[in-house]
């Protein structure tokens, strides 16, 4: 099922060789470009319009009732809020430990630069309501933002025709949870644009959604579109491709442990990457099995099946652990679990990944929900270089430079020659104006 690569014997760049699911986002954004626009210049007529074309559904008033998120809660079943609820307690643990405090640093005697860390005013936090639903996305979202202090947030979700053009029971009831009451029936490239622009969301242009000042939350590609088009407009989290799983393994793991985490991403969306990394002829034969035994009991064999044998998965073989790390960091994955023998020691040498989860116990799907950490991740090996999100994302770090008189008389010949060196002395006369006939 899983095609094979062979990197055995070294020499070969593993980034050229490595599955990776091919999506020409720049071809997507010329396509909602259009609905962007017509967003910004007629709000919620063009939403609408929107909506019903690619939804096939959308209700009047695009603000989901307070009523209506209100009872989303109360009629949800007893188990999904326990454990709707352990996912937000464990995730609060978590991301409040990551909120940064102020720092003054004294650079000189009355010259201090001190850095503070001030939360994003307006957040609009996107969740998916295609293949499958998401509260627990609405939970990764808000409990970091919440945490970071900030002040607004908004839901965006796609209107679903099965609950009355309302967006999913579960994604309203999680929202209920968590104090979010600020909640839109809208989805795609037009819930991007509204939440970038602002729009009226009533047919009298009454009601209005006031423009955001960030975006976060995975989506399809024409989400994905939508935030490159207007990145600037708004910031945004990253843009999200299909999920992927890597995992590095050698001949202690299970392969049944294997064959169902490779299956529990690629139920995600056809497009899903699942790959496995591994020195072991045997052990991929064993996998290979039981993915032949588990994946016609799946709920979801189809996609998974599609998922499994597209380009973005296969197998990788390597002479052995060393190589097999190499070619892990290389593909930088979104999730990447280690199940070798002395599973924490590999982790710790890992160098690029969205995140890691060690050792037999620690699959990615306890990730997914209720291991305190966050699944909004980075996809397509932007791991490389981007991290997933966290109180972090949500907060913007300001410098605030107080410099005496004194001070600033001691450092000011070194401005002025930097000034000059730049052919900039409009700088250098803005601190000897400061100092009438002191400096030369």
């Amino acid at each position: 099922m899983l095609k094979r690569i062979d990197l055995r014997g070294g020499g070969r760049d593993p980034r050229r060789l490595l599955p990776r699911a091919q999506l020409d986002v720049s071809v997507a954004v010329e396509r909602i470009r259009p609905v962007v626009e017509a967003v910004r210049e007629h709000g919620y007529a063009a939403i609408r319009e929107a909506s019903e074309r690619f939804d096939g559904i959308c209700p009047d008033v695009l603000r989901v009732p307070v009523e209506a998120i209100a009872a989303a809660e109360g009629t949800l079943d007893p188990e999904v809020r326990a454990a709707l609820l352990e996912s937000i307690s464990r995730a609060r643990r978590v991301h409040a430990d990551q909120r940064r405090t102020d720092h003054t640093t004294q650079v000189v005697p009355g010259g201090t630069v001190t850095e503070r860390w001030v939360p994003v005013e307006r957040v609009g936090l996107y969740v998916p309501g295609g293949l499958a639903m998401y509260p627990s996305t609405v939970v990764m979202n808000v409990v970091p933002a919440q945490e970071a202090g900030v002040r607004s947030l908004v839901v965006v979700s796609p209107p679903q025709k099965e609950n009355g053009g309302l967006p999913d029971p579960r994604v309203l009831a999680a929202c209920a949870l968590l104090g979010v009451d600020e909640v839109y029936a809208v989805g795609g490239a037009q819930a991007v644009a509204m939440l970038a622009y602002g729009a009226s969301v009533d047919a009298d242009g009454a009601a209005r959604c006031e423009p955001v000042d960030m975006i976060t939350g995975p989506g399809n590609i024409w989400v994905t579109a939508a935030k490159r088009l207007l990145r600037g407009v708004v910031g945004i989290d990253a843009e999200a491709g299909p999920t992927e799983i890597a995992i590095l393994a050698d001949e202690t793991a299970d392969p049944a442990h294997l064959a169902a985490d490779l299956i529990s991403q690629a139920e995600h969306d056809p497009l899903a990457a699942s790959v496995l990394v591994t020195p072991s002829v045997e052990l991929v034969e064993a996998v290979e099995r039981e993915l032949a035994r588990q994946v016609p009991a799946t709920k979801h064999a189809e996609r998974v099946t599609t998922a499994l044998t597209g380009e973005q998965s296969g197998v990788v073989l390597v002479d052995d652990l060393d190589a097999g790390l190499r070619v892990v960091d290389a593909y930088a994955a979104e999730h990447l679990e280690i199940q070798t023998r002395d599973a924490r020691e590999w982790a710790l040498r890992v160098r690029n990944a969205g995140a890691i989860f060690v050792g037999a116990w620690s699959p990615v799907s306890l990730g997914d929900y209720c291991a305190g950490s966050n699944h909004v991740l980075p996809t397509g090996g932007c791991a490389r270089h981007s991290s997933g999100l966290s109180v972090q994302s949500f907060l913007r770090g300001i410098h605030l430079v107080e410099y005496s008189r004194d001070a600033l008389r001691e450092v000011a010949p070194h401005v002025v020659t930097l000034a000059n060196v730049e052919d900039l002395p409009a700088h250098g006369q803005a601190v000897r104006a400061r100092f009438p006939g002191a400096l030369s």
